[in-house]
């Protein structure tokens, strides 16, 4: 079995170790929360310092990092000292592609190979395996196949993609693509919403992921989230973004490849987070100027 080392033990990290440790993997981590550690060493050995990364292996390292993409230089930085030549470094996060290869030709040149490695499953991935996309260099990805077989979806939801940076341009293209999924049944609900037929939401939700044209996993999400938040009435209309969508409309304007559904999916999270739309304000004194529509003013 593989011998193998987290950086970062929240949900995604403790998951993937979790997961190894059950298929009989030697699986240690570290994280600076003392909380994220306890919860990890229910299943693995978790340690208080990086610098255990030294001595728990026997034989190659192969250190995984699974911290938001703005940490990873700071832990780039820690492990310098604590690798040797031939080791491996994987990038499990969710990084800007251009990075990744930044950080893949700096650890080159000092023989440390770079994977970087999208990872999509979520919550569900802990159990039912992950969806992984690998960058990088071949040799490294053939020495890690076991650990990344062994984590994904019925062993077979992997695959070697090429060069650094494409595991995480994939997870990139992959997240941009959910995010206009996840905006089209966003606005399909409102419509039923808001048709005067009194639907049933989650019921529609049911009978759209059973043998239709859309089913899909997001489509039974959105029927679980129907039975366990009812109508959404207490949920705030705020939608946040790891910066995937970002990155992705980013690169479709440098690459020339339209991209306007993606794009405007983007757009509409940045525009729940406005609770009082400047924009808004103004076409509405603009219609008053040209046409004399009633305003509405705040009380």
């Amino acid at each position: 079995m593989a011998e193998i080392f987290f950086v970062g033990l929240g949900r995604m990290g403790k998951g993937l170790g979790k997961r190894l440790a059950q298929r009989g993997h030697k699986v240690g981590g570290y994280d600076p929360k003392e909380e994220n550690r306890k919860i990890a060493s229910q299943y693995f050995l978790t340690f208080d310092s990086l610098f255990k990364v030294k001595d728990f292996f026997e034989g190659r390292r192969v250190v995984w990092i699974m911290v938001p993409h703005s940490a990873v230089d700071d832990v780039l930085r820690q492990l310098e000292d604590l690798l040797e030549e031939g080791d491996i470094v994987i990038d499990g996060g969710n990084s800007y592609y251009k990075e990744s290869q930044r950080r893949y030709n700096s650890l080159k040149a000092k023989g440390i190979h770079f994977l970087d490695v999208g990872v999509s499953g979520g919550v569900y991935g802990e159990e039912l395996g992950y969806c992984l996309m690998v960058g990088g260099d071949k040799p490294a990805f053939d020495f890690v196949d076991p650990i990344l077989k062994d984590l994904s979806y019925q062993g077979e939801g992997y695959a070697y993609l090429g060069r650094s940076g494409a595991g995480h341009f994939a997870k990139m293209v992959h997240n941009g693509i959910e995010y206009a999924m996840m905006q089209a049944i966003g606005e399909g609900f409102e419509l039923l919403k808001e048709s005067g037929f009194d639907y049933d939401l989650k019921e529609v939700a049911r009978i759209y992921n059973t043998g239709s044209v859309i089913r899909s996993w997001l489509m039974e999400l959105t029927q679980k989230s129907f039975e366990e938040f009812g109508t959404l009435e207490d949920i705030k209309p705020y939608v946040e973004d790891t910066g995937e969508g970002r990155w992705a409309t980013l690169s479709a304007v440098e690459l020339g490849v339209p991209m306007p559904v993606i794009a405007l999916s983007l757009f509409m999270r940045f525009r729940s987070r406005q609770e009082n739309s400047f924009r808004d304000r103004l076409l509405a004194v603009l219609r008053y100027q040209f046409g004399r529509h009633d305003i509405k003013k705040n009380e």
